[in-house]
């Protein structure tokens, strides 16, 4: 796990302590010191799982969504990323959001920002597996390189980010916003269904919390 301010990783018994405690679950906790008024305003159910301004992934019609918070640059989130979507193909009912949550610098935020640029030609899911599925390091002539190589038009994206600057600096402001009032320290951290759960997962582990939120969906009903 890459932290907002130190890379640091969780072991594995820590990653087990969290999962074993049902974590917490979004709405009714909230990073200490933070603002009421923030928290009731970002931590709704339907911007934290079904934000309209973020593509989906998986089974759009899942039962269960994971929402993972990212960096591009982090190495923990490169290391995941197969895992994760494994896991979302292995289910078949899964809807996966990713949320950018550029803390690694000014070259994660040029990332982000044109990942996001790319859904207005409907390349994000194409251009984040691009650009996540890299080891090297990022510069911008590099994300540029990622991106065309993906199949995205990169004179529309320039467009793109130009004419929608502030809509992706709203969605990136509201991913930090929600991040910072879980508590998250770093990256990845993640939502699965309506537990947090901070830090790197196995496949096992996360075919486990899947299963726990979908435990814990089915007892809200009775």
């Amino acid at each position: 796990m890459t932290s907002s301010t130190d890379p640091a990783r969780r072991n594995r018994r820590e990653t087990l302590r969290l999962l074993g405690a049902g974590a917490a679950m979004f709405g009714l906790q909230v990073a200490p010191g933070s603002a009421r008024a923030q928290g009731e305003t970002v931590l709704t159910e339907a911007l934290v799982l079904r934000d309209p301004d973020i593509p989906v992934a998986g089974n759009i019609a899942g039962d269960i969504t994971i929402v993972e918070y990212f960096d591009y640059q982090c190495p923990y989130c490169r290391k995941v990323e197969p895992e994760l979507r494994q896991v979302v193909q292995d289910d078949g009912k899964v809807r996966l959001v990713l949320k950018d949550w550029p803390i690694l610098g000014p070259v994660s935020v040029t990332a982000s920002r044109m990942a996001l640029a790319s859904k207005y030609q409907d390349k994000f899911l194409a251009a984040h597996d691009a650009l996540i599925g890299v080891n090297s390091k990022l510069t911008e002539p590099r994300i540029r390189e990622l991106l065309g190589g993906a199949g995205v038009d990169v004179g529309r994206l320039d467009r793109d980010l130009s004419t929608n600057a502030r809509a992706i600096d709203t969605i990136l402001a509201r991913n930090n916003d929600q991040a910072t009032a879980f508590g998250f320290n770093g990256t990845p951290s993640f939502i699965v269904g309506k537990f947090r759960v901070p830090g790197v997962l196995t496949m096992a582990q996360f075919d486990q919390a899947i299963a726990d939120a979908r435990k814990a969906a089915a007892a809200r009903k009775k």
